[in-house]
């Protein structure tokens, strides 16, 4: 199963367009699948007296209310539309996070077929039963979040009309960067259960292992912040990959993919030269003379295995030499 690949560039565009086409084409040159933005209005997503979340205070200016630098974040719906025509030009899915009741509408505008419904947003009714009711395949992020707030959010997702199998419930931490001992990728399985949903991972953490092995455990989808350089100013590129990084991260998630196989035990086609140098077969320990019994004294097991093999040893022992046999001999018998 393919991996669908989220290169999150987020609002590490700085409000500045370029910057965020720039994004765009390292998203596409990495190989990913999708390249996602964040939408929304400032004067919808936070009051004026909305503090900032620790990490965003430690990025970026501290007496900075959290709707002031929403509002140097804020992209337009021109804008928007420009990113998912070029996005298309490049041949890589956009997709947006919609923090507000317009912003939904402008990206059900825009023809996305795939909602993102983000982290803080998981307890927002009215949002949630609009997002539900679009028609989308819908991703939802669950930092923050308990079983019970999973559930009630799948329950107004499903009951405003999207089949619960268009939606992909994705684990999350939104500490930027996620300290590892905070990681608990194995939620991410308890999602599963718990909800007969597919799940993916959000990931935050510093680096890809944790990405990578997230796969390993059955994400259908990852996400993953991205940036063009971490020094840039702005509340994430800290946490986020640089493009050689993410082209790291999508090289490894794919490798991941194809050695994840299909669950059959069997041999590789790959390995199958090496059973002969590598396994063992019934030899001559020492000479044997025509007509001598096959004991234990005189035989053995070595390599190479193009003989008879060891787990033939009960019926070989008995037998009568029909021939002479030097040291290290294939042993040949008559059954």
């Amino acid at each position: 199963m393919k991996t669908f690949i989220i290169a999150e560039a987020g609002v590490n565009h700085n409000g500045d367009m370029q910057t965020a086409m720039r994004l765009v084409d390292a998203a596409a040159d990495s190989g990913a699948d999708a390249v996602k933005f964040q939408t929304f209005k400032a004067e919808d997503l936070a009051s004026s007296y909305a503090p900032k979340a620790a990490y965003q205070t430690a990025a970026t200016a501290a007496d900075e209310r959290q709707y002031e630098m929403l509002r140097r974040l804020e992209l337009g719906a021109g804008a928007f539309r420009e990113l998912a025509g070029y996005s298309r030009e490049r041949g890589i899915v956009f997709l947006s996070a919609a923090f507000d009741l317009d912003s939904i509408d402008l990206l059900n505008e825009l023809g996305l077929e795939i909602f993102k419904i983000p982290s803080g947003e998981i307890t927002n009714l009215p949002y949630l039963r609009k997002m539900g009711s679009s028609g989308k395949k819908i991703i939802m992020s669950t930092g923050m979040a308990d079983l019970g707030e999973i559930e009630d959010a799948l329950d107004v997702l499903t009951g405003a009309g999207t089949p619960r199998n268009d939606i992909t419930v994705l684990h999350c931490n939104t500490e930027y960067p996620t300290p590892f001992e905070d990681v608990n990728l194995s939620a991410m399985q308890a999602i599963r259960e718990a909800f007969k949903v597919k799940v993916g991972y959000s990931d935050h953490t510093a680096g890809i292992e944790v990405a990578v092995a997230a796969v390993a455990l059955g994400a259908s989808v990852i996400e993953k912040h991205f940036t063009l350089d971490k020094d840039m100013p702005g509340p994430d590129h800290r946490a986020s990959l640089e493009p050689h990084e993410l082209k790291a991260m999508v090289r490894a998630v794919r490798n991941i993919e194809k050695a994840l196989g299909d669950g059959i035990k069997r041999p590789a086609p790959s390995e199958k030269k090496n059973r002969a140098a590598a396994r063992k077969s019934i030899v001559a320990s020492k000479d044997i003379k025509k007509g001598e019994i096959l004991s234990e004294g005189v035989i053995t097991a070595k390599r190479p295995g193009t003989g008879i093999s060891p787990m033939e040893w009960d019926m070989v022992i008995g037998k009568r030499a029909d021939r002479d046999f030097k040291r290290d001999e294939l042993i040949a018998v008559r059954k």
